[in-house]
């Protein structure tokens, strides 16, 4: 099966998880990129028509900085996302999903040059479809993939109850299942809440209404309140 989910355990066993962009996106982030650096130097190049030789000079340049650089500096300084990449909700990151580097941003967009062989970004498109992650030759350099950004979520309205320490023989899926029953206190009603608590009647000896207060104390015990 077609699976874009890229995961990565850290040194401290967290397991940390994100989507791959496909050439597609990737694309067209490039292509609106693509307009605006089209935008900036046709603007500089009528804002230096009258300067002669040495206008000519100092648009050449620009092209220079703005062709090799210019992502280098969105991706660095604005957290891993060019204007084009902004627009379509990617980011550039590490492969190990941390921030990107200096360095790292450098060697992905100086490899530019082979991606582009032998023409418009052929070999570069090639790589990202064939890849398992669509990661083009400059990715597989610096060692970096384009994710989708994950927008933060709002917290999640919990009720109010005192936190109670679980009992000891509540399983690690049975405390799973209490925290999810916690976090979706507003979608489901009462009835059909307390009908779920009285399933852990074993544990907690309680049922209804007292099973589930009690219940949305140890959730909020598990979910970090301890006073």
């Amino acid at each position: 099966m077609l699976d874009t989910t890229y995961n990565v355990e850290t040194p401290e066993g967290i397991d940390l998880r994100a989507r791959a962009a496909g050439p597609v996106p990737r694309i067209l982030a490039f292509a609106v990129d693509l307009f605006y650096r089209t935008l900036i130097l046709a603007g500089l190049g009528i804002a230096l028509a009258f300067a002669d030789t040495a206008g000519i000079g100092i648009w050449l340049v620009c092209s220079f900085l703005l062709e090799w650089f210019y992502p280098v500096f969105f991706e660095v300084l604005r957290g891993g996302q060019t204007p084009g990449k902004k627009a379509f909700g990617l980011i550039v990151v590490n492969d190990n999903l941390t921030p990107i580097s200096w360095g790292t941003s450098i060697v992905r967009n100086l490899l530019r040059f082979a991606d582009f062989l032998p023409f418009a970004y052929a070999t570069g498109v090639i790589a990202m479809t064939i890849g398992r992650h669509f990661q083009r030759l400059g990715d597989l350099a610096a060692g970096t993939l384009v994710v989708y950004r994950e927008e933060d979520k709002a917290p999640i309205a919990l009720p109010d109850s005192s936190p109670v320490p679980p009992p000891r023989n509540l399983k690690q899926q049975d405390q799973r299942a209490l925290v999810s029953l916690l976090e979706r206190h507003n979608d489901l009603s009462e009835a059909r809440q307390q009908e779920l608590a009285n399933l852990l009647e074993p544990i907690t000896h309680k049922r209804d209404g007292a099973a589930l207060g009690y219940l949305r104390s140890v959730g909020s015990w598990l979910l970090g309140g301890r006073g």
